[in-house]
């Protein structure tokens, strides 16, 4: 949503065992006229009063001349109690384990602490035995062997000496991470904790973090989302798919003359504060955002699980995503020079915003389709690369069984407004219902434009994947005939996706045509299920059926 969580910061000196403290005004900024306009005491009075508790309860929370405080947060609840949480260092040291977290009742009174350590905190010295380039390089080592054989590049360390109070008795550590790249180039990094004394390793952890999180989208309902914790807040960028990320175009466009980009729009990052993204509203501009990553993601997945490709180019490595471009544009398009998909928010009475499922998985797909056959775009090749994002796309909505956008053979069904006139852009199991389509093929398909061309083979696909006739699917209705009256029998979707995919990665090439699309996929239906399977069989025929023979 965007929300930005307030961060209240202040420093408090113990300085005797009667314990002086710092003043609060470094906290006059926090103020919370929402929380003064309820009569609930301010972020700042909650700081105050908590410093006073500190004076008086500094025993009890183990506080000593030699630590310092740091407020970290601040939470006053609805009743005006207030909850002020700490770290705190041990002669300038970060204390691991030293944090707290101070509850007040809504005048102000002392009602308790959490502490995460009860150990006492003092240490005979805070020189440490083992010097920051050995902690460093056994930090790297670490790192390393949590990645065996990926030959990690650039990797760089950094040392910080702190007070462990997390494994037990307090001691001095090194806290190091060690960054790097993996040979995908995706970032790496792993924090390790070295006893600064003897040099053993007192703990280790992954320190790129992943967060579980939730958006609520514009056409998808609620759906999960994978992020990047960073400090306090989170990125829309998941590192579990390649770093795939969504940013803000800010309504700007590219400036490009000749295919020779001077300027682009920019892919501002999104960030959040609680990891809950988006309002499914177009008022919050992180909810097409939401829409965008989830059909990254379940494009990913599907290409991943079912087709067993590693990311788009096939290398590991993510795209990205940029939503918000120009001023009510109705289009949305993969541009490889990027490697990235571009979405604009459409005008509100033809388009809304172009973020749908099936149109991401066909953006996405473009990308698949220039790293393998590369399907020149331009006559019937050109109408083979379009219905290859088509069928693809449509294959990412079947995979991703969303109950508020269930699989069908509609192309940009989610998008459309009512101001456009049809239920959907484009239609499998009858093309021409767009208008302008073919629904079979013809010595002069290749001259209609690729996105009208493309047609014939959508036709096939749905033909080989439900076959010809009326029939109801996910409750949406079709009725699909064949150029030569003939009847199909379907084989499903799941099969065809895999047949066009084999087909389009194996056989296919930049000049493919019709006729070498049908001699593809029964290549492919061969390579997969057999010369004469019932597959192979109703390759054939489904092409046959739209006059590719």
């Amino acid at each position: 949503m965007n929300r930005t969580r307030q961060h209240a910061r202040g420093t408090r000196r113990l300085a005797t065992a009667g314990v002086a403290v710092t003043t609060a005004t470094l906290l006059a900024a926090a103020l919370s006229p929402a929380a003064q306009a309820a009569g609930r005491p301010s972020r700042a009075t909650a700081v105050e009063n908590a410093a006073s508790a500190l004076l008086a309860h500094a025993s009890g929370l183990g506080l000593t001349s030699a630590q310092d405080t740091r407020v970290r947060d601040v939470i006053v609840d609805k009743d005006g109690a207030q909850h002020v949480r700490y770290d705190r260092t041990y002669r300038k040291l970060p204390v691991l384990g030293g944090d707290f977290v101070v509850h007040l009742t809504a005048d102000g009174g002392y009602r308790g602490a959490d502490r995460a350590t009860r150990n006492r905190i003092s240490l005979p010295s805070v020189t440490p035995k083992v010097s920051g380039p050995r902690a460093a390089g056994l930090a790297v080592n670490a790192l390393r062997a949590a990645h065996p054989g990926s030959g990690l590049k650039q990797v760089k360390a950094a040392p910080e000496l702190v007070v462990d109070a997390l494994h037990g008795a307090p001691r001095l550590a090194w806290r190091t991470t060690a960054a790097g790249f993996d040979s995908l180039g995706n970032p790496v990094a792993r924090t390790v904790l070295t006893d600064a004394r003897t040099g053993a390793r007192i703990d280790a952890w992954d320190s790129i973090e992943t967060a579980t999180g939730d958006g609520a989208s514009l056409y998808s309902g609620q759906v999960p989302l994978e992020s990047t914790q960073s400090g306090a807040s989170y990125q829309l960028k998941d590192p579990t798919r390649g770093n795939t990320y969504t940013g803000d175009a800010a309504n700007k466009t590219d400036l490009c003359i000749f295919g020779i980009c001077i300027s682009r729009a920019p892919a501002t990052l999104f960030t959040d504060a609680d990891n809950h993204w988006g309002t499914g509203s177009t008022a919050d501009r992180s909810s097409a955002a939401v829409d965008a990553q989830y059909g990254t993601n379940e494009t990913w997945d599907y290409y991943k699980n079912v087709q067993g490709r590693n990311g788009i180019a096939g290398d590991g490595k993510g795209s990205y995503n940029r939503v918000h471009y120009g001023s009510n544009y109705n289009n949305a398009f993969w541009d490889d020079s990027c490697f990235c998909m571009t979405y604009g928010d459409g005008d509100g009475t033809t388009f809304g915003p172009l973020v749908a499922l099936d149109v991401a998985g066909h953006e996405m797909t473009h990308g698949v389709t220039s790293k393998t056959a590369a399907l020149t775009y331009s006559g019937e090749s050109g109408g083979l690369n379009e219905a290859t994002s088509d069928i693809l796309g449509t294959m990412v909505e079947w995979y991703a069984n969303n109950s508020s956008d269930p699989g069908d053979y509609l192309i940009g069904e989610k998008i459309v407004k009512p101001g456009f006139g049809k239920a959907a852009l484009r239609f499998m199991d009858k093309p021409s219902k767009d208008g302008s389509s073919a629904d079979y093929w013809s010595s002069s398909v290749g001259n209609l434009d690729v996105h009208y061309s493309s047609g014939v083979a959508n036709h096939f696909a749905y033909l080989l994947a439900e076959g010809s006739g009326a029939k109801t699917v996910n409750g949406v209705a079709y009725d699909s005939p064949t150029y030569d009256g003939s009847t199909v029998t379907g084989i499903g979707h799941d099969k065809v996706g895999r047949i066009w995919y084999r087909a389009l990665t194996v056989h296919m090439t930049s000049s493919t045509n019709y006729q070498g699309a049908r001699a593809a996929t029964l290549s492919a239906a061969k390579d997969l299920y057999g010369a004469g399977s019932t597959e192979y069989n109703a390759v054939a025929a489904a092409w046959s059926a739209v006059n590719v023979k």
